[in-house]
């Protein structure tokens, strides 16, 4: 369970310092090459869905990406020590870039632990909910991770010392 809030934590905090990342400086404008004068570029914020229409639009690209994600993927478990140490540097290196958002952002999420210590039933019902809309919103994305998930889960059973003892989410480093 300790580990399901790091994940968490984890992803929460890249996701926040991504959208940080993308806003860049306060009243700055980027304005795209093909963009008519005095219009800027259509924002990024909110678009979750933006890298589903690359990949439709530039199938070749959004495979070479998936390899890559792959490959760290695999290098990230093979040394996670190493993985952990980068992230924790890219991290500081977006606080010290922005430190009032980077504690605006380590609050929210120490606030948000401590209503899902207080009230865990709460926080998996949310996470139900956000699954199912995203299974909704992508049918074919949700049965490839129900895959995933299923092959793992056999994977655990079939060599329990493979997994790592918080509830098998990860395999041990190899």
């Amino acid at each position: 369970m300790k580990h399901a809030y790091r994940i968490m934590l984890a992803a929460l905090l890249s996701a926040m310092m991504a959208a940080v990342a993308a806003q860049g400086l306060p009243g700055a404008t980027v304005k795209k090459d093909d963009a008519p004068a005095g219009k800027s570029a259509p924002s990024r914020d909110g678009d979750k869905g933006g890298w589903r229409e690359r990949c439709k639009q530039n199938p070749q690209e959004c495979e070479n990406k998936k390899a890559e994600f792959q490959k760290q993927h695999e290098e990230c478990r093979a040394n996670p020590e190493k993985c952990q140490a980068d992230r924790a540097a890219k991290r500081e290196e977006r606080c010290r870039a922005n430190p009032q958002q980077c504690e605006a952002v380590k609050k929210k999420m120490q606030e948000r632990r401590e209503q899902c210590k207080a009230d865990p039933e709460k926080c998996r019902a949310e996470a139900k909910s956000r699954r199912e809309e995203r299974c909704k919103a992508d049918p074919k994305r949700c049965e490839e991770m129900k895959a995933q998930l299923e092959k793992r889960r056999e994977e655990c059973k079939a060599d329990p010392a493979a997994c790592k003892a918080g509830g098998g989410r990860k395999p041990a480093a190899k």
